[in-house]
């Protein structure tokens, strides 16, 4: 671990944004992810030209640099694998410019989410990603991730949201990336190449993003399905047939029982259920779209549909999926839930076999796996769920990792649909880039040379997950 000079970074940042006391560094040496690591320093910068210096400095000394925001990440985008310096991002936070006009706002990287559609909402207006996340993310950090969510399917992720940035380098220098124009062809699309590089290429410190009007109409829908079989054909037929939802998502029975033992929520015993939505301007159009997928669920044998356009009772509708993730837990005692092998994405077609095939994994190594997650935009999320204070059981969740991403990769799905790659991930991101690795590390050493932002993630994380850094976990031997 590198040495810092923590009177010069004091200089910097000023006395009360620093933090170097074991017990804060230790805090700041993980995320959501199981993976622990120590930093040497914490630096809480307030301006974009501290973190300039920070880097300057960072870069002649070679010392590591990660950006964090949340940290609410999944797969150790966040924890300093080398040590060095953690940059807290989140005193960055404010909200520079709502532009009705021109249809954008800018913002600093520390804004949260839910923070920002609180104010856009008195204009008529929304930021629509929307992560279960929202009310920690920060714009930052869904920026690194490419983060998306449960209105995906309609809205896209952030990437389709990203007008423009500015962004300091690893040198210091300052950049102005995209534009304020809802088209650019001129050069390269460095903006986009910063979208989901997690904090490896640049340190993004402002944010121009486009928002959209909040629809007049919500109606909510919810459908039972006694297989697993039939809801994810139902996901399927719903996106072939031009319907625009915008929402479609899966929770198995894995996810209702946890969901039924952590909230009492009283959900139906049945192998599945899909909750989907449609907005809009227009009642009427909404409730074309409403009709056509109802139809296709009861096609497909989906039974005991609930709709609703009341604001409360799609609350109550929602609010299992909503608690799902802090749910999962209470599944079985003893077990936790642990967010490995998370979000992959697979073709529509392929939903339903790959529901069936994350439970088949499940069963033959000794661990239990739960299918949901933002279908409608190919996401198939699942958790796995184990006791982690017995080495068997990483040994366990090892193998079945490594068969479901294997089973992913053979219906050409993709390793991560908007948790990112980080630690966990990186093993099957390499097998499935294989190709373009070198052309990834080939534009890192040319914006990074000296390899100091967040080394060792994605294409350059070690191979095994497991002793890539400490687990957040005691296991016995």
């Amino acid at each position: 671990m590198k040495n810092v000079d923590i009177e010069r970074l004091k200089g910097i940042v000023g006395e009360k944004n620093i933090k170097y006391n074991e017990a804060d560094l230790y805090i700041y040496g993980s995320d959501a992810s199981v993976h622990q690591a120590m930093p040497s320093v914490v630096l809480k910068p307030t301006t974009i030209e501290q973190i300039q210096e920070i880097m300057r400095y960072a870069n002649s000394e070679l010392i590591p640099v990660i950006p964090r925001g949340a940290a609410s990440g999944m797969t150790g985008q966040a924890v300093p694998i080398e040590g060095g310096i953690i940059l807290d991002m989140k005193q960055m936070n404010e909200i520079l410019e709502i532009n009705l006009e021109d249809i954008y706002c800018r913002v600093q990287p520390g804004v949260v989410d839910d923070d920002l559609n609180k104010v856009l909402k008195s204009y008529g207006v929304f930021y629509p990603v929307a992560p279960a996340s929202s009310r920690i993310a920060t714009i930052g950090g869904e920026i690194a991730n490419n983060a998306s969510g449960v209105r995906s399917v309609k809205y896209g992720a952030v990437r389709d949201s990203v007008l423009g940035m500015k962004v300091v380098m690893a040198n210091g220098d300052l950049l102005n990336l995209g534009a304020k124009t809802r088209v650019e062809a001129s050069g390269y699309q460095l903006d986009r190449l910063m979208v989901g590089s997690e904090g490896t290429l640049g340190i993004v410190v402002e944010a121009t993003l486009k928002f959209v009007p909040i629809p007049k109409f919500r109606c909510l829908g919810v459908a039972k399905f006694n297989t697993l079989d039939e809801a994810g054909n139902t996901i399927s037929a719903i996106m072939s047939s031009g319907a625009q939802p915008s929402m479609v998502e899966l929770m198995d029975n894995v996810a209702i029982t946890a969901v039924n033992k952590a909230q009492n929520l009283g959900l139906p015993d049945v192998e599945a259920v899909l909750l989907f939505e449609a907005d809009g301007m227009v009642k009427e159009a909404v409730d074309y779209e409403i009709d056509k997928i109802k139809k296709i669920c009861e096609k497909n044998n989906g039974f005991g549909i609930e709709l609703s356009y009341d604001a409360k009772e799609r609350t109550r509708i929602f609010l299992g999926r909503k608690k799902l993730f802090p749910s999962l837990s209470k599944y079985k005692e003893g077990y936790a839930c642990t967010a490995l092998a998370d979000d992959m994405a697979v073709p529509y077609s392929k939903m339903a076999e790959t529901a069936r095939k994350i439970h088949e994994i499940a069963d033959r190594n000794n661990v239990i796996m739960s299918a949901y997650g933002h279908c409608g935009s190919g996401c198939m999320h699942t958790k796995i769920l184990m006791n982690p204070t017995k080495k068997s059981q990483w040994n366990d969740a090892r193998k079945a990792i490594s068969e479901i991403y294997e089973h992913v990769q053979s219906v050409n799905g993709t390793t991560s649909a908007e948790h990112g790659i980080g630690l966990s991930k990186a093993p099957a991101f390499k097998k499935e880039k294989f190709d373009s690795l070198n052309a990834m590390r080939a534009i890192k050493k040319a914006l990074d040379p000296n390899n100091i932002l967040n080394p060792l993630k994605m294409q350059d994380a070690p191979d095994d997950w497991v002793t890539a850094t400490k687990l957040r976990y005691t296991v016995e031997s």
